[in-house]
């Protein structure tokens, strides 16, 4: 038998988490089998198993992987700026880049399929979901007055909160393709105006 190295296993774990990433946020989870995934790869059900036994395993690390994705992108943000708006501002512009590329916020996807989740793909998700708003209360904690500006808000963490909704809310109503990103970011522009003006 032929000796498979380490970096071809990566490689291939790495196309199956991309590949399976690009249809659960087009699809969701339920409508993405390992036949479906064998297909778009060229490989066999079985190589896919290989690498992740159950499709449990399988949202997992994908859900995993996302996760650090964006620890590392929420991480840039701040590092760049200390302006609350401009920090809403990027973080905005990391969900309009998955919305242009045709897809959803994988997470929000998962969630409309919360219900049928594996227990440990639903806990990833909830976690993603939760180092948003621990996120978005850090940085909202340090503007001024933010949930003074926020009517029925009486914290940072209830404005992260009002806030991450309306992200993901506003993916699913403008998805339709004409002129998707600018009222996009329009939608979210205008509570970045109230928040931090």
């Amino acid at each position: 038998m032929e000796d498979v190295s380490d970096t071809d296993r990566t490689s291939t774990a790495t196309r199956i988490l991309d590949t399976a990433q690009a249809l659960v946020q087009r699809r969701g989870y339920n409508a993405v089998s390992y036949g479906d995934l064998a297909a778009e790869l060229d490989l066999t059900t079985a190589a896919i198993h290989y690498h992740f036994p159950s499709k449990a395993d399988l949202g997992q690390a994908v859900v995993a992987r996302y996760r650090r994705a964006n620890a590392g992108e929420r991480a840039a943000i701040r590092a760049r700026t200390d302006a609350v708006r401009e920090r809403l501002t990027q973080y905005v512009d990391l969900y309009a880049g998955v919305l242009k590329d045709g897809g959803l916020c994988l997470c929000g996807v998962l969630a409309a399929d919360n219900a049928t989740l594996p227990a440990e793909v639903r806990r990833e998700v909830q976690g993603f979901f939760d180092d948003q708003t621990d996120w978005l209360t850090s940085i909202l904690a340090e503007g001024a007055d933010v949930t003074a500006r926020l009517e029925g808000c009486e914290s940072p963490r209830q404005a992260a909160q009002l806030f991450l909704a309306a992200i993901e809310g506003a993916m699913l109503t403008h998805r339709t393709p004409r002129n998707q990103l600018r009222t996009y970011r329009a939608t979210l522009r205008g509570l970045i105006d109230t928040i931090a003006p």
